[in-house]
């Protein structure tokens, strides 16, 4: 068959994709196929008959063309498929909420609010509003433990030192510039610490500091007992994980020892590697008011790397989770 003759519309075999921008808009073409996915998705499987909660039984239902909601053909209750989600009471087209979702899913690095501006034709405001809703309450970290070989480590965020400043460690010996420079990072930059299953999930989380006070809670409450732990040589790691219980390994950076054996922290800081690259080269500043939740969205994409579904579609799972701890409907009669 000829190239003119051949469908475009399907993926290639030899793709790496699980859902293309071609089929995501053959799916939601527009806000009323988003809102009937949502109400067959989480309400009615064959998008006629719901459970009523006011009738107390399984009714008909009808499409409300003047709200979005769907209507009880016996008593008139509306169910609203967006209620308690993140998508309820926004001005905001749910056809843009759902190619906001679609974007994030799709780049393993992020997308910038600024570049969704451009894409959908909202505000810069509107943009990072979406952003930051879906990052913070549709990406949530989980609180599976740990187990088998962990490996942890601790990074800092946040901008480089001015020349002026720099200028004034010329002077200083190797040993004293590094001090120096450590010194500068724990006032200007924000600390991140975490924890990772080798072969397995990741957790980071924003930490007033990087002390045994600050990390050991977040180890005791995700790595269980038996696991074996592997970090650099900091001292925050020496006396505490051996009070713990937990078997510990350590290599030696600072001898230029980065694999020893089978004590290594090179997974950690691969993760440490994407967080870094996102944020640098698409967000290029992040503030450590909002850092947790860019963490959020790169702990929870290298997480599900492995999904066989679309990550889109896993994002879209945590709206029923939302939906589910509220309200239905809100009782107003059609």
């Amino acid at each position: 068959m000829s190239a003119r003759g051949r469908d475009n519309t399907k993926r290639s075999p030899a793709s790496e994709s699980r859902f293309s921008r071609v089929e995501f808009n053959e799916m939601f073409p527009d806000n009323d196929a988003c809102l009937d996915w949502l109400w067959r998705h989480y309400h009615s499987a064959d998008g006629l008959h719901a459970l009523c909660p006011k009738c107390g039984r399984e009714r008909r239902f009808h499409r409300v063309t003047t709200r979005q909601s769907y209507s009880c053909a016996t008593c008139g209750r509306h169910l609203h498929p967006t209620a308690g989600t993140i998508f309820h009471k926004s001005t905001t087209d749910l056809r843009m909420w759902f190619e906001a979702i679609f974007l994030m899913a799709s780049t393993r690095c992020g997308v910038s609010a600024k570049q969704l501006e451009r894409d959908l034709g909202v505000t810069y405001k509107t943009a990072w509003r979406m952003f930051h809703k879906i990052r913070t309450e549709l990406m949530p970290q989980d609180s599976d433990p740990l187990s088998g070989a962990v490996e942890m480590d601790e990074m800092y965020q946040g901008g480089k030192p001015r020349r002026s400043v720099s200028a004034r460690w010329d002077r200083l010996t190797l040993l004293q510039r590094k001090a120096a420079a450590r010194s500068w990072a724990h006032q200007h930059q924000t600390p991140v610490f975490g924890m990772v299953e080798r072969q397995g999930r990741v957790a980071a989380h924003v930490v007033s500091s990087a002390t045994s006070a600050q990390i050991m809670p977040y180890v005791k409450a995700r790595v269980l007992p038996e696991a074996m732990v592997y970090t650099d040589q900091a001292t925050i790691y020496r006396q505490s994980l051996p009070a713990l219980g937990y078997q510990h390994k350590r290599v030696h950076h600072k001898a230029k020892v980065y694999v020893e054996g089978d004590a290594h922290t090179q997974t950690i800081e691969g993760f440490w590697s994407l967080v870094k690259r996102g944020i640098g080269g698409t967000h290029h500043s992040v503030s450590a008011k909002y850092l947790e939740g860019y963490l959020n969205e790169y702990v929870w994409r290298y997480n599900h790397r492995r999904d066989p579904r679309a990550m889109f579609f896993g994002i879209l799972e945590n709206v029923a989770v939302e939906a589910s701890a509220s309200l239905l409907g809100d009782g107003s009669p059609a």
